[in-house]
């Protein structure tokens, strides 16, 4: 990444996008603290991440491309377990994972091992462990993956509801349809530097004609 500079208020829901290799999903990750950028840093609440990263972690909620998980536990265990490394505690996390369990509409997969998830179901099971604690930032990479387009109208509605809490949410998707049916803002990256941060107002029509002239500059001069 090349002199990025975002940023994201609270409610707002931004779409990052662009090319594979453009670099979405190492910006994300920078953004939620798996990653360290070699240079400048990232501020949540006007705090420096680094200098405070037990604090920044609890305040954000992350879903990598590939949701991760522990074979061995149970759906149920997971989410306590996220609970608790969030700082969730007794009745708090009770309440935390019978909520997220009714929005997620997990609870038939309760006692079901993560190892033997589908990856769809692997995929909710990520996202429960991301809202779990109500976080001020919601950092999702290609949240959309494997679901159905029943799972994906339910994840667009907890997208939702996280931003109308308060929670400034950021996501990454290929498909363009997708930001538009979600998002109000978009990010679009190219060859590591971002090209495009606007208020997300044309349609899906003019969104797709500036990623296309994004995503297309320098091919007709390599050619």
């Amino acid at each position: 990444m090349e002199r990025l500079s975002l940023t994201l208020d609270r409610g707002q829901i931004l779409g990052l996008l662009g090319v594979n290799g453009a670099g979405k999903s190492t910006t994300l990750a920078m953004i939620a603290g798996a990653l360290q950028p070699h240079e400048g840093h990232i501020e949540l609440d006007g705090e420096v991440f680094a200098e405070h990263p037990e604090r920044a972690r609890g305040l954000i909620g992350w879903l990598p491309e590939r949701a991760p998980h522990w074979p061995e536990l149970t759906v149920l265990e997971h989410l306590q377990a996220h609970g608790r490394l969030r700082g969730l505690r007794a009745s708090g996390l009770k309440q935390a994972c019978e909520s997220t369990i009714e929005r997620l509409e997990l609870a038939p997969l309760l006692r079901r091992l993560a190892g033997v998830l589908s990856q769809g179901q692997r995929q909710r099971l990520g996202l429960a462990c991301a809202v779990l604690h109500k976080p001020k930032l919601l950092v999702l990479d290609e949240p959309g993956n494997a679901l159905d387009p029943v799972q994906v109208a339910a994840l667009r509605k907890v997208i939702r509801e996280e931003a109308a809490a308060g929670a400034a949410v950021i996501l990454s998707t290929h498909l363009l349809a997708e930001t538009t049916a979600v998002c109000d803002r978009v990010a679009i990256l190219h060859e590591g530097q971002l090209r495009h941060d606007a208020a997300l107002d044309g349609g899906h029509e003019a969104l797709e004609q500036t990623f296309f002239e994004i995503a297309m500059s320098g091919k007709d001069q390599a050619a």
